[in-house]
């Protein structure tokens, strides 16, 4: 893939594109189009996510109105009561929740919203973006499907982290928080694209193509995208052994949901499939290449001898990676994720500074270059040199990070 078709693929999908939305849809439509302009016919696979239109999301602290934006999904609620500034994770401060509405620090994840009911709260305040940054953006965020399974939806709202600090700062008593949406089932998709091989044995690679309420998601994950888009191009033009197949998750960004789709949908397949190589934020200005290995040990060894031999410094590692890759592994199949991991000082993600000012072409090719050296060996390879089962080490983790067992 040339450089100026890289850059051209970052400026026609600079917009926001997030799960179930018409600009998803959008940037699927169009990465199946650059498949066909190489000679690949790819297809849209739809899989259904939950949706919400806010019709009314307000808070009101002390009676003063603080801008914010209801957490979709959360239903419809008008809730007023103290406000309660959570700061520790044990049974004392969590006893403080009870008949409150609750501000804490971080995301709500599955066991911090249990918590949160189990102790009697009543509604919840979360908080984004920095006091050192100049503007005043709030993410719109949402009241995941698999966080509140089973249990009661209170409301939620999400605030700046100016305003939250102002809160604090000023002793705030009371809150008071009104949501109405209409919720409903909307579509997602995948876009799926097979090279067949000379065997059904499979190497399934995969990237995700949505992105948060606010970003342009260049760097994360537009870059893994056309990482992928290069393979396809690159494979479509050589011999492989193994069957590949290439997936484009969508809506990732809320909780996965694009490759836990495929899976499903694919259930009866998973067994072909020897390895899955994920790329998930690649080519930034700044940082390292690394391979988050969830897999047996040895394929750390083989990376970074790899790297090697190719004169690109990696840094692989065992752990389970935050992203489509996971799934997969939770299904037996033995994973590694590639990524450009930068500092935090020159690159943010989930926010409006993640634009293609973030990459710079010459790395995305130095990555794309060393990621398809290692996924032809695994194509061509005789056997497969990495063995089809996970460590129960990672089992463990992987168990955690599905909120399947609680990190202790």
């Amino acid at each position: 893939m040339t450089p100026n078709l890289i850059q051209k693929i970052f400026t026609d999908t600079a917009y926001i594109r997030t799960g179930g939305s018409p600009e998803e849809l959008k940037a699927a439509e169009y990465i199946r189009d650059i498949c066909r302009g190489f000679g690949a016919e790819a297809v849209l696979e739809e899989f259904d996510v939950q949706m919400a239109t806010m019709q009314t999301d307000t808070l009101t602290v002390d009676g003063v109105a603080v801008p914010c934006k209801g957490y979709l999904n959360a239903g419809s609620h008008e809730v007023e009561a103290p406000l309660y500034y959570l700061t520790g994770k044990d049974k004392y401060a969590l006893e403080g929740c009870r008949g409150k509405i609750v501000l804490f620090d971080g995301y709500l994840g599955y066991w911090r919203y249990r918590d949160l009911l189990e102790h009697g709260a009543v509604g919840f305040i979360t908080y984004d973006g920095s006091v050192n940054y100049a503007d005043n953006n709030i993410d719109r965020r949402e009241l995941r499907a698999m966080v509140c399974e089973g249990v009661e939806k209170i409301p939620g709202v999400n605030i700046n982290a100016k305003d939250a600090v102002a809160l604090i700062k000023s002793g705030a008593k009371n809150a008071k928080i009104t949501l109405s949406q209409d919720e409903y089932v909307g579509k997602s998709r995948n876009v799926v694209l097979d090279l067949p091989g000379e065997v059904e044995e499979t190497i399934i690679f995969t990237a995700h193509y949505d992105s948060t309420s606010l970003s342009q998601g260049a760097y994360d994950n537009m870059s893994g995208s056309v990482g992928l888009l290069a393979m396809a191009e690159y494979f479509t033009a050589h011999p492989h052994k193994r069957t590949l197949r290439f997936v484009w998750c969508g809506s990732e960004e809320r909780g996965l949901l694009g490759s836990k789709a495929y899976c499903a949908e694919h259930e009866e397949e998973l067994g072909k499939i020897a390895l899955c190589i994920n790329l998930d934020m690649i080519g930034c200005t700044m940082g390292h290449l690394i391979a988050c290995c969830t897999t047996e040990e040895a394929l750390v060894s083989y990376i970074s001898y790899l790297g090697r031999e190719l004169g690109t410094l990696i840094d692989p590692y065992q752990d389970v990676y935050s992203s489509d890759s996971t799934p997969m592994a939770d299904k037996g199949i033995p994973a590694v994720s590639f990524a450009r991991v930068s500092p935090r000082e020159a690159a943010t993600i989930h926010n409006s500074y993640d634009t293609a000012e973030i990459i710079k072409v010459e790395n995305m090719q130095v990555d794309i270059d060393l990621i398809t050296v290692f996924a032809e060996r695994m194509a061509n390879a005789i056997f497969c040199p990495v063995r089809r089962e996970i460590p129960d080490n990672i089992k463990e983790k992987i168990d955690e990070y599905l909120c399947r067992k609680r990190k202790k």
